[in-house]
């Protein structure tokens, strides 16, 4: 598990950004559930208590930008 600050990535940023549009509407159109607050949960507890863990123990650099504002 990490704690502080998460060292950012330029490569997953702009792929981040840059992907997925047409993909999500896709799946939220034949998929019932997909895209719905609190799925994670529902598929897979671990998974989703670990993130909800590793997001209140670090920050990222933007984070720390939007805490300035």
């Amino acid at each position: 598990m990490k704690f502080g600050w998460r060292k950012p990535s330029i490569k997953r940023s702009v792929k981040a950004r840059t992907t997925g549009r047409l993909k999500r509407k896709a799946k939220k159109a034949l998929v019932p559930g997909y895209g719905k607050k609190g799925m994670g949960w529902v598929k897979k507890p671990e998974k989703a208590a670990y993130n909800k863990v590793y997001k209140k123990t670090s920050f990222s650099f933007w984070d720390l930008l939007k805490k300035l504002k």
